[in-house]
């Protein structure tokens, strides 16, 4: 049985209007990639400024919990673009190791990407180290050209028992059509999607209303 509330993030954001609508809507998270190249990527000064924007125009019945992704960045530099922005968390999509991670001054979202492959029990060994250090797990498909936001899935069965688990979010892949068979099959703490809530590379505050729904009614 689907768990009794599926959390929700909309991630890569790259306006106050979308994450309005976002919020509006019911997720639970907004995301906010400051990952350097990569194309929905802000500097720091745009993200402050959006997130300013949003937290003036958003209904305040909801106040989703707001995400910083970055990779590999330097670790202060990380501190400060979160502190200015006024976000809640930081979600690391790179290798950053346990040194790195106490330096951080917010609660962490820890990227994990799945191989083709990968079973569950493998992928179960790579998350309970994160899930015991109080973090929440983002479980993405693996590229080597891609770092997440790519609109590819991997295989569902690798995550079979281990997307149930308390702070695992489903990623890769998901969008307003599938969202509700995911939810069937794997039953997941959270889901967490980006360009399958876009229209032409931008976000589409019907489409966030959409999967949003389809989570809703799953």
């Amino acid at each position: 049985m689907p768990a009794e509330i599926t959390r929700i993030k909309i991630c890569g954001l790259r306006g106050a209007d979308a994450a309005v609508a976002a919020s509006n809507a019911g997720a639970d998270f907004l995301g906010f990639n400051f990952v350097e190249g990569v194309r929905r990527q802000l500097h720091p000064d745009q993200g402050a400024q959006i997130v300013a924007r949003y937290k003036r125009d958003r209904d305040d019945s909801n106040t989703p919990g707001l995400v910083g992704l970055f990779r590999n960045q330097n670790a202060s530099w990380v501190n400060e673009t979160s502190a200015s922005a006024g976000l809640d968390y930081v979600q690391l999509c790179g290798d950053e190791d346990d040194d790195y991670i106490a330096q951080m001054q917010l609660p962490i979202f820890r990227q994990v990407r799945v191989k083709q492959g990968t079973i569950a029990i493998e992928l179960a060994k790579i998350v309970t180290p994160h899930l015991e250090a109080d973090r929440i797990v983002i479980l993405d498909h693996y590229s080597e050209v891609s770092h997440g936001g790519s609109g590819l899935s991997f295989d569902w069965a690798a995550a079979e028992g281990v997307a149930n688990r308390d702070r695992v979010m489903l990623a890769g892949g998901l969008n307003p059509e599938n969202v509700g068979s995911a939810i069937a099959q794997l039953s997941p703490w959270g889901v967490d999607v980006a360009s399958g809530v876009e229209t032409e590379g931008v976000k589409d505050p019907d489409r966030i209303r959409a999967f949003i729904s389809a989570i809703q009614n799953a």
